[in-house]
């Protein structure tokens, strides 16, 4: 049982700024302790007495204030997002939700798509919002097992998904903003779910990563950025260091092939390596070693993978 917080003692100083105000409102809280009497002609008319405590949300719960407003406002929030993203279904109500994704794992199209994790007393949704879809729905009593798995991205940062299996066969992987927190509220929904151990992470294999130049299309003209450039077991990620997210992201199954061609670029040797994709076409970039560049991509390249109908043209062998 942890001990009542000691009750906020007045403080004064006239050396204080405005941001020192304002950090202490948030942080510590105010009293105001204030009598007002107002008068006309020295005769008092009215009286005011003011008793009020002014602080930041957080140090009002410490305090022990306002938390059944508190509570009641979240769970109106809660089951007012609900209704409006998920369309809750009589009698079911919201647990939590977060930011996420589901990978499809099946077709030529493969990789990721993000949307919202919404767990409800009975469901597992990821819904994406624009345009309206739902990616992955299962019962929360239809799963058999769920598994945390770490992997790394093909930016590089080690991540933790959360693979689900159910009864009638289905499994999907997801990604949450919280894994653990969502395989925990799930065990605890579904006695009967099995948790898996935590899958062991893949030894990643041989990646290439080098400075690498991208030839990114433009309205007025396609223009050379230099970068960084990554191709491993994920696929090939290219990302300027002045951009937030990678520019360029091809999955393996969608690289269809490369080879070199003669053209100008910023590494000044006349050669370009031309990317064969499935979604984004024909994708040119340079390196000092391009050669070694095309011999990757091109082994990385997944077989027996139809070019694009808007694209009649097979991408020439490696040079």
């Amino acid at each position: 049982m942890t001990e009542p917080r000691p009750a906020m003692k007045p403080t004064r100083d006239p050396r204080v700024t405005l941001d020192d105000l304002v950090e202490v409102l948030l942080n510590k809280g105010a009293v105001l302790h204030l009598d007002l009497i107002v008068a006309v002609a020295d005769i008092p008319l009215i009286g005011v007495s003011l008793r009020a405590a002014i602080a930041g949300m957080e140090t009002m719960l410490e305090y022990g204030m306002l938390r059944q407003w508190d509570e009641s406002t979240r769970a109106w929030a809660e089951r007012s997002a609900g209704r409006r993203e998920l369309d809750l279904r009589a009698g079911e109500s919201l647990v939590t939700r977060m930011p996420g994704g589901h990978l499809l794992e099946e077709g030529v199209y493969t990789g990721w798509r993000p949307g919202g994790v919404h767990l409800t007393d009975q469901r597992l949704v990821v819904l994406r919002r624009d345009p309206r879809e739902v990616l992955f729905e299962a019962g929360v009593r239809d799963l058999r097992t769920v598994q945390l798995e770490t992997e790394t991205s093909v930016g590089g940062e080690r991540r933790t998904r959360l693979r689900v299996a159910t009864l009638d066969g289905r499994t999907a992987l997801l990604s949450a903003a919280d894994p653990h927190g969502l395989h925990e509220a799930l065990t605890h929904l579904n006695p009967g779910l099995t948790a898996l151990p935590a899958a062991p992470e893949a030894a990643p294999a041989d990646e290439v990563e080098e400075h690498l130049w991208y030839q990114e299309p433009r309205r007025s003209g396609p223009l050379w950025r230099g970068g960084k450039g990554r191709l491993g077991p994920t696929g090939l990620m290219w990302k300027s260091p002045l951009d937030a997210r990678p520019a360029l992201v091809v999955p393996p199954g969608e690289i269809l092939g490369a080879h070199i061609e003669p053209g100008r670029s910023p590494a000044g040797d006349g050669l370009v390596i031309v990317l064969e994709t499935v979604s984004q076409g024909r994708v040119t970039l340079a390196a000092e070693q391009p050669r070694r560049w095309a011999d990757a991509l091109a082994a990385t390249a997944a077989p027996d993978v139809p070019l694009a109908p808007d694209r009649p043209d097979t991408p020439a062998p490696v040079a």
